[in-house]
Parts: structure tokens; sequence; C-alpha cells
């Protein structure tokens, strides 16, 4: 699928705003059937990026655990490692289950073609949407031949236009995370993406987080800046503050998964096990239903209070 190039040359960042901010329409992403953004339930995406730890095996698992607790897709990671990594990086000595080098690490854990054919079939007989984030050209056209319903851009690819650009090509949404950034370098990846179609998450990348430097308060400033649904990528231990982002506003939430957090593996300790998963979400639908409309009014439950503790009126 191709589509021109876009950018706030034709969408307009301040066109954005303006829209945004008269509320004329409803800032909205369908990712495949599912609505993203005003007034659509909170969507959920359980990361498993590499937490399968090169095991197929671990991965029907994750994504197991993601359909159980109701997450609404699963993402996972893709790199050609011989061109994300240089090759000195790549010997750098480094132990672990595949051999005794970083590269024999990145390309342990990294999936092929029959293991992400296993991935799309499993979790299509789940109902479960997948997508990945891509760290190169060549693994957004890997991905492409899966026809996903998102891409997603990692923080540490916002700065890179290049790939950002063959991402928007594709004519899919494009969910971008903003982690490791000043303001000044997301203005810049929204020019280059463009707008329409685009969700962003707010995101301190750190594994884990600490609390102190989530910086929640960036949510409902990113979507009055630029008119696009805007959502939460948690990295910190621990639940309460992702739940805390939907109530300010966040309408996705991106959470690392895991089986357990003792697992080997560098995303392991800041990931949440299945059973905080189910928590994660029935506590996001909870504070959703409590949310309500802002408009302020007497339920019925309260007119019989009303009526035996009012004095006046």
């Amino acid at each position: 699928m191709q589509v021109p190039e876009v950018s706030l040359a034709s969408v307009g960042l301040e066109a954005a705003r303006e829209y945004h901010c008269e509320g004329e329409q409803m800032a909205r992403v369908m990712i495949g059937d599912t609505p993203v953004g005003d007034g659509a339930p909170c969507y959920v995406v359980g990361e498993i990026g590499i937490n399968h730890n090169g095991d197929l095996g671990v991965a029907r698992k994750l994504v197991d655990a993601a359909a159980l607790a109701g997450c609404a897709g699963v993402k996972f990671q893709k790199r050609t490692i011989d061109v994300v990594y240089s090759p000195a990086e790549l010997e750098k000595p480094r132990e672990n289950p595949f051999g005794a080098t970083n590269g024999h690490l990145k390309h342990g854990l990294e999936f092929g073609q029959d293991e992400f054919h296993n991935i799309d079939a499993y979790c299509q007989d789940k109902g479960m949407q997948w997508f990945a984030s891509c760290w190169d050209e060549a693994s957004v056209d890997f991905i492409e031949k899966f026809e996903p319903p998102a891409y997603k851009i990692a923080s540490a690819s916002l700065t890179d236009d290049a790939l950002l650009r063959h991402h928007r090509r594709t004519g899919r949404p494009i969910i971008m995370s903003t982690g490791m950034s000043t303001l000044a370098q997301v203005d810049h990846a929204v020019e280059v993406l463009g707008t329409e179609n685009l969700v962003v998450l707010h995101t301190t990348s750190a594994y884990p987080a600490k609390v102190q430097h989530l910086n929640l308060r960036m949510i409902p400033v990113l979507a009055e800046r630029y008119g696009v649904p805007v959502g939460y990528s948690g990295h910190e231990v621990g639940l309460a503050t992702s739940v805390a982002a939907v109530a300010i506003g966040a309408c996705m939430i991106e959470r690392h998964i895991t089986l357990d957090r003792a697992m080997w593996g560098s995303d392991q300790a800041a990931s949440v096990e299945p059973q905080g998963l189910m928590k994660l979400i029935r506590d996001i639908r909870i504070v959703e239903n409590g949310l309500g409309d802002g408009l302020k009014r007497v339920t019925d439950e309260e007119v019989p209070v009303m009526k035996k503790l009012r004095r006046v009126g």
C-alpha cells in the first residue's frame, strides 16, 4: 500500500491544535476495527517485545496472558541486526543464553519468518491484534507482509526521519513513543509523520522508570499540542501510575508483559506479570466507568438521601 508522504506543511500543526481546541470532532484513530481516542475505551497493549527470550512457546503463552486479561493488542519488536548494530557493538563480550557476545544475544532474540507466521496465525485464532516496533526499513518491509493494523515507533527511533517516512508510506496508523526526547524533537517527528492516523504515547525511557520521573501531566499537554489521541507507555514498577494516566486522559496504555519478572532478560524487571495485567485492566475499566462526562447532576440514588438529610431546598 503506497500513500504520499505527509508533513505538517499539508496537515498543519497549528491547524491540528485549533481543531483539537475547538472540539468540532473527536480525535480518534482506528487500529483495525477498534477506535482509539476520545470517547473510546482505553486500548491496552501488552508489549511482548523481546520478553519471549527467543522462545516461540513463551511468546504464545504471553499472547494467552494478554488475551485472558483483556488486552486489545500485543506488540513485538523487529530488527535487522546487522543494520541496527555496528560490528563493534555485536562483538562486545556479553554472557547470555545464546553465546558469549552481544551479537549472539541479539541474533538469539530475533524472530524470523517462521516464528512470525506462527505468531500471526496464533493471534488470529485468539482474536488478538498484533503489531511491532520496527527499528529499520527492512524490518518494516518484513512486518508489512503480515498486514498489521498499525506500526509502533520506538522512542529510540523518534529522531530517524527516514525510518519515520518509510513507516508512513505503508499508509497504516502510527503509534509513536516520545521517551528520551525533547519537546522540539517530538514536534519535529510529528512534522515528519503528520497528524493523520497518529497516536502519541508519553514515555519515560528508563527500565524500570522511577515514579518521580514519570511526569504524567505531559499527557494532556501533548493532546492539546497535537490534537491527536495520546496514551502512555509505562516502564515503572507497579500499576497505580498507569491507571492514573487513564484518569488524566490517556487513551492507550502500553506495558511490557512477562510470565515471571524473575526470568532472564533486560526488560523482565520492568514488566507486568499475568495476574498484574488482569488487575491493571480491571482497574482501568473501573476508573473509566467512574470518570463520567463532567456534567453536574443529582443521581437517582442521591434523591432519597437528599430528602432525608437536607433541611433547606
